[in-house]
């Protein structure tokens, strides 16, 4: 491997265990770091990435730093890049769900808990809020989000998030798009391997086939279904991590109650103080998943590796196929314009999760004030998450 090569790869370690905040404070350290320090790619290709990982769905913050490597040292480096990057906070996120249960019922932590949760809530509820003054800027696109937070709330089911997102990116096409693109269109499906597609797509049948017809008794069919269920929302998750968290919920508490509302939000306040990508999230729910039934240790780390693999794979495979036609793609206009609707539809799905993540609460006014208190922190300050975070734990300690 060349100097530059490892050089590289020291960097990424360095950004893995200093990146927090979420993609809009990683592209700032990107930019510093990679672009204007070292110059690994120019700023112009850094934006160019970053858009495309919006475009594209997946972990957006992941997806723009194996985009930088594809560009510095091709497959090889991105995959290296890859793993150190998710890796770290991936593994911590799995020993989390295995103390867990250690802890879980231990009176100080309950107590420290009581006052972490509430918090994650309040980051929930702002994530919403910034998503909202973003992306609703239409009558098209306030409807869409009412529409899927409706739709949402009444269905409760996970197959009604693809379906939500499908309609949400057409009916923005329909309505926002001139016809005046076919010669662009054509030029960029001259260029998609139907291979690619087909191994994408298959992927994802081939799993949920095995999941359904493997007898749900034997011991490997809940890991099998595990990674269907987090590839198919890897698929689905636009906008980065935040929008993760709806899709999580909605599925794995409220549909198949693999994990409690409690270990839900335990688990989404330790990743919002921990560097690295919002997706190792799910190393987490998968171990605390396999942990729940009754699958040991060596289960739950299994549920880890499977949960982190699963979310993550859509957006690795799409980000190194579409690289190279990326510069055809972004001047299809109808592709930007079923954006916009997607990230309303998204919208809905926050605000559906911020609702459903406060029915627990009850007539607990602690609970409302502290998420009332995180929130105006977070809007009227400059205090990072991990703080936050960290501030709750001190209230529980010392309270």
């Amino acid at each position: 491997m060349k100097k530059r090569h490892l050089l590289f790869l020291r960097d990424v370690l360095i950004y893995t265990f200093t990146a927090f905040g979420g993609p809009q404070a990683h592209i700032a350290v990107l930019l510093r770091e990679f672009v204007e320090k070292r110059r690994y790619v120019t700023e112009e290709e850094l934006m160019e990435l970053n858009a495309l990982s919006q475009v594209l769905p997946g972990p957006s913050s992941t997806q723009t730093l194996v985009g930088i490597a594809w560009k510095v040292g091709g497959l090889r480096l991105a995959l290296l890049t890859f793993l150190v990057w998710i890796l770290p906070s991936a593994a911590i996120m799995c020993m989390a769900a295995i103390s867990y249960k250690m802890f879980a019922g231990q009176v100080k932590f309950n107590h420290i808990i009581s006052y972490v949760q509430p918090m994650a809530v309040g980051i929930v509820a702002y994530a919403t809020y910034t998503f909202a003054n973003k992306f609703l800027k239409t009558r098209v696109s306030m409807m869409l989000a009412i529409g899927s937070l409706i739709a949402t709330l009444i269905l409760h089911n996970a197959y009604a998030f693809p379906l939500l997102i499908l309609l949400g990116g057409i009916i923005s096409s329909a309505m926002e798009t001139q016809q005046q693109e076919n010669e662009l269109r054509v030029k960029l499906y001259s260029n998609v391997n139907p291979n690619k597609v087909a191994y994408f797509i298959g992927i994802l049948l081939f799993f949920a086939a095995l999941g359904a017809v493997i007898n749900q008794t034997s011991p490997f069919s809940l890991p099998i279904r595990l990674f269907e269920n987090f590839y198919r929302n890897g698929i689905l998750i636009f906008g980065g991590g935040q929008v993760m968290v709806p899709l999580m919920y909605t599925e794995f508490v409220d549909a198949k109650h693999y994990l409690s509302n409690s270990e839900f939000l335990s688990g989404y306040a330790l990743q919002q103080a921990l560097p690295g990508p919002t997706f190792s999230f799910t190393s987490f729910l998968g171990g605390i998943t396999l942990g729940n039934k009754g699958f040991g240790i060596g289960g739950q780390i299994i549920g880890s590796i499977v949960a982190v693999i699963g979310v993550n794979t859509p957006g690795l495979i799409l980000i190194l196929f579409i690289v190279p036609f990326w510069d055809d793609l972004k001047k299809i206009t109808r592709i930007k314009n079923s954006l916009s609707g997607i990230n309303a539809v998204a919208v809905g799905f926050m605000a559906t999760a911020f609702i459903l993540l406060v029915r627990p609460f009850g007539g607990n006014w602690i609970a409302y004030l502290l998420m009332l208190g995180t929130f105006l922190l977070l809007h009227f300050t400059r205090i990072k998450t991990p703080f936050i975070i960290l501030i709750g734990v001190v209230m529980g300690l010392v309270l």
